[in-house]
């Protein structure tokens, strides 16, 4: 038994650990570019900054809508050479932003983001409907929070030590981030598919077409939506956090300290990490049970957003300790959402789906929103500054994000009941 349980978490750490440094690198291709503020650029009363922002989230927000479709009917066989592919092409874009002048570039930041949202839904693919999926899944989860900093970091010093200019810094970072992703890619693509006793226990995880795609949202639509939207809402806080952190640190103080963009998300990660293992330590073999208790864990993480926004405005907590905290609670919400709901979700109820598509129900209606959120905030809400925006938001989606999932727990016991599910 001891020998089994330690095969599974080495098997997980390995799968997972690649799935990690492959997900980390794309993002050296999409945040980068962040860590400059390009206010050189800036023309009128708009600043380029949020324009450039806004133009990859519409990118990154077609590339989810059109994941809906992509990932859900996606087959194994295409998987490497699509990340690779869709990856270049990112790459590509961030090499015209650089040689076409502002603000004609914008259209070239709009082509980096197109590619690069679907790479997620690519690599869960690889670790979903196994015995481990949640410590890989939050392995790989943890990717969105330390790769986040890291490449931003990445981003200041070409700047500041280097002398690389803003406008050919993202593609340089991502020179530097390519070839690693492609090694990880290739080691990723050689994990075996899940065991006979996983699809046993797990089921099969599928790929949906447009029939399989409208059955399933005839017959769970209605119970998914809450948790669907609870995913919206941390998408926009995600993006505010992510997007604005450089401008978030120099209200706070920390203008003149870059290493706080890495320094942070490391807390951030290591409490997930740790968080991690102590999932994979549990085993639950009734899954509407576990389903149940997936609730509770993403309803606490909301919760605690606020709570820990809440001690920062009270000044209990300095901004750097109010960044770390409150991204514990908030990664750890988005990241048990997707990873442990919805994987026990399609595991509880026997669905023929695959965690991708869920996800990117939620995520495409995420960036919408952000977009939405961010442009709304820049050139409407100007009493405003980002610091600012951000507790309010955190105060608010993790009030209403809390009651989402509590409606969405109360929805799946009726549909349980009403089914007539055996517990397995």
């Amino acid at each position: 038994m001891q020998s089994t349980t330690g095969t599974a978490l080495a098997f997980a750490i390995y799968a997972g650990l690649m799935a990690f440094v492959v997900y980390s690198c794309m993002y050296g291709f999409r945040k980068p570019f962040a860590a400059a503020d390009y206010a050189a650029w800036d023309f009128g009363d708009f600043s380029y900054k949020v324009l450039a922002v806004c133009a990859q989230a519409g990118g990154y927000l077609c590339s989810k809508f059109l994941g809906i479709r992509v990932i859900a009917g996606l087959r194994p066989e295409r998987r490497l050479r699509l990340i690779l592919t869709l990856t270049a092409s990112g790459w590509v874009a961030l090499l015209f932003f650089a040689i076409v002048p502002a603000p004609y570039n914008l259209v070239f930041m709009f082509l980096n983001g197109l590619p690069l949202g679907l790479i997620w839904g690519i690599v869960f693919s690889y670790i979903e409907g196994r015995m481990s999926t949640e410590i890989m899944g939050m392995l790989l989860g943890t990717s969105f929070v330390l790769a986040s900093g890291v490449t931003k970091f990445a981003g200041k010093i070409l700047m500041t030590d280097f002398g690389i200019s803003e406008a050919w810094m993202p593609f340089v970072a991502g020179a530097i981030f390519f070839l690693p992703l492609a090694i990880c890619a290739i080691l990723l693509n050689a994990v075996p598919a899940p065991s006979a006793e996983e699809v046993r226990v797990r089921h099969a995880r599928l790929p949906m077409d447009k029939k399989n795609r409208r059955d399933f949202l005839r017959i769970f639509g209605a119970a998914i939506l809450p948790a669907v939207c609870a995913q919206m809402l941390l998408v926009i806080l995600r993006e505010v956090r992510d997007c604005f952190a450089n401008e978030i640190w120099v209200e706070t103080g920390y203008s003149h300290t870059p290493d706080v963009f890495a320094l942070s998300e490391i807390g951030v990660t290591l409490a997930l990490l740790v968080m991690s293992v102590a999932i994979f330590s549990v085993k639950m073999k009734n899954t509407h049970r576990a389903f149940s208790i997936a609730h509770w864990m993403v309803i606490a993480g909301f919760a605690l957003t606020a709570i820990m926004t809440w001690f920062f405005m009270n000044n209990w907590l300095s901004p750097f300790a109010w960044i770390v905290a409150s991204g514990v609670a908030l990664y750890a919400a988005y990241l048990l959402l997707i990873c442990v709901y919805f994987e026990r979700f399609l595991t509880a109820f026997h669905v023929r789906a695959n965690v991708g598509f869920l996800v990117y129900l939620g995520d495409s209606g995420g960036y919408l929103a952000a977009a939405g959120v961010i442009v709304a905030k820049a050139f409407f809400l100007f009493s405003y500054g980002w610091t600012d925006f951000l507790k309010i938001s955190c105060i608010l989606i993790g009030i209403v994000g809390a009651g989402l999932m509590s409606l969405s727990l109360w929805l799946f016991r009726g549909l349980y009941q009403s089914q007539g599910s055996k517990s397995s």
